[in-house]
């Protein structure tokens, strides 16, 4: 399974980069996180394809090694829209919280070593549900699920 740093080191250098897409490994958690960032309005489009090209149907034809999740990077007067994203939980250090902890960290106030979370700022949290894995940090508070701390974007 690959790590969420690997993503997030992506997508910050394509912005940095000014490209208008990124290809990444297609997995669960990739497309979990992407498909977060885009409901919170950093990506234009989400897609299924291929090493050489954002392609749904060639998406089935080709094994598991062949196939990523290619992303539309979403700017405005020229400038990227997600200036820094940034890994909470790392592998020598998991940091989960509880909805006490969620809520402070939605409402401005700090929780363990996070800083709150900023206006038009987002945090992605992996819970133990199946059928919520990855939610932003509002969602699980409102759903009243607890979990994993991995990153944040701004």
């Amino acid at each position: 399974m690959p790590l969420p740093y690997d993503l997030c080191a992506r997508l910050q250098n394509a912005f940095r980069a000014r490209h208008r897409f990124v290809a990444v490994d297609h997995s669960t958690q990739n497309l979990g996180i992407l498909s977060i960032l885009f409901r919170a309005g950093f990506l234009s489009n989400i897609t299924r394809g291929t090493i050489s090209s954002p392609s749904p149907s060639d998406f089935e034809r080709v094994g598991e090694a062949q196939r990523r999740i290619w992303a539309e990077l979403k700017y405005r007067d020229d400038r990227p829209l997600l200036s820094h994203m940034s890994l909470i939980s790392m592998p020598s250090r998991r940091v989960f919280m509880d909805l006490g902890e969620i809520r402070r960290l939605c409402s401005g106030r700090r929780a363990q070593t996070m800083k709150p979370l900023g206006m038009g700022e987002i945090a992605v949290v992996r819970t133990k549900k199946k059928e919520h894995e990855w939610l932003e940090a509002r969602e699980a508070l409102l759903l009243g699920i607890p979990g994993e701390v991995i990153c944040r974007a701004r």
